[in-house]
């Protein structure tokens, strides 16, 4: 057995689900800095701090000679539509934090690998640490670049999260997936915010999940009706793409839809401590309870139900500005 063929191995007996190889060398780095040259990449400074890390893998393995993609999928069906003051959440984020899960496996799959492989040394991270890993997995046959900047499995998904492993050892690369695009643009004219421009990059500073999750401050006026119900993140562009198929039962049990909806009024009226300890563990807590009081404000705003009126007057006079903004903005929607 070949040292690809084990490598591949042992990462489905991990529980990924997807696995390609590529040379340690991307493709079209000018993708990457484009992005941040455009000021595309909004607020997020670690992403222009750190783009010379991202296309070059030898800043963080100096010995590496392949680059190995992995995937978990996550997709699932979406929990009916409870109603009321209510708020959706991304799918990604519906359980539990996936950047623990899936790098704890590659650190798994890393540690054997050193163990049975005299010689072998090996770098590993997430979306979390430098690494371009989206380029990776286009590269490696995972999925195309598509329109909407996302990795799409063709007639498959793009509902799966990626982890890297840096290896020092030459493997057999994938040859990359052909562009299924085509003549489709349906995810352009279905983000509410015109964030994506056909490029197959996002401009995060309209983009619902960036305003949603990494914003500071209030969210621009004429972007706020459009985040609808969105409360955290956004899954339309990849909603109607029909490459996306059916979502399969969840291959996780941690990835459960325990968080696909969430109550508006609650997230209002619950103190900071409370919202910090009932989000550990999930990505809901990247956004921290004032852009999630914020966001709830938004949405309840956009619901324009009379019902949120009591929590909107009570967030009205929240010592947060971004909360006090928010819901006044709100009450004046309803």
């Amino acid at each position: 057995m070949s040292l690809r063929d084990r490598v591949q191995s042992e990462a489905r007996r991990l529980g990924f689900s997807r696995f390609g190889v590529s040379s340690p060398h991307p493709a079209h780095p000018e993708r990457l800095r484009d992005f941040v040259s455009e000021g595309r990449h909004a607020s997020m400074g670690w992403l222009a701090d750190t783009v010379e890390t991202r296309l070059e893998p030898a800043r963080l393995l100096r010995s590496v000679r392949s680059v190995v993609v992995l995937g978990l999928d996550y997709g699932q069906v979406l929990p009916a539509d409870p109603g009321g003051l209510t708020g959706r959440v991304a799918s990604y984020a519906w359980g539990r934090d996936y950047h623990n899960l899936v790098l704890r496996r590659l650190r798994k799959l890393r540690r054997h690998l050193q163990d049975t492989e005299p010689g072998l040394v090996g770098w590993v991270g997430v979306d979390s640490q430098p690494t371009w890993e989206r380029a990776w997995a286009e590269a490696a046959g995972i999925g195309w670049a598509a329109r909407n900047g996302m990795i799409v499995s063709p007639a498959d998904t793009s509902y799966f999260f990626l982890g890297i492993l840096l290896l020092n050892q030459e493997l057999e690369p994938d040859a990359p997936v052909p562009d299924h695009c085509g003549a489709c643009r349906r995810c352009i004219p279905a983000c509410p915010t015109g964030a994506l421009r056909g490029d197959g990059a996002v401009d995060a500073r309209r983009c619902i999940s960036y305003l949603t999750i990494e914003h500071d401050g209030p969210v621009p006026l004429e972007l706020r009706p459009l985040l609808g119900r969105w409360l955290f993140g956004c899954d339309d562009c990849q909603e109607v793409c029909p490459h996306v198929r059916a979502r399969p039962a969840p291959v996780e049990p941690d990835f459960a839809p325990r968080h696909a909806w969430l109550d508006l009024a609650e997230i209002l009226r619950t103190p900071d401590a409370a919202l910090v300890e009932r989000f550990t563990g999930t990505p809901l807590r990247r956004a921290a309870p004032r852009r999630l009081r914020r966001n709830a404000a938004y949405v309840l705003g956009n619901l324009g139900d009379p019902a949120a009126h009591a929590a909107l007057l009570e967030a009205r006079i929240h010592p947060d500005p971004w909360t006090a903004d928010a819901a006044s903005w709100a009450l004046g929607r309803l």
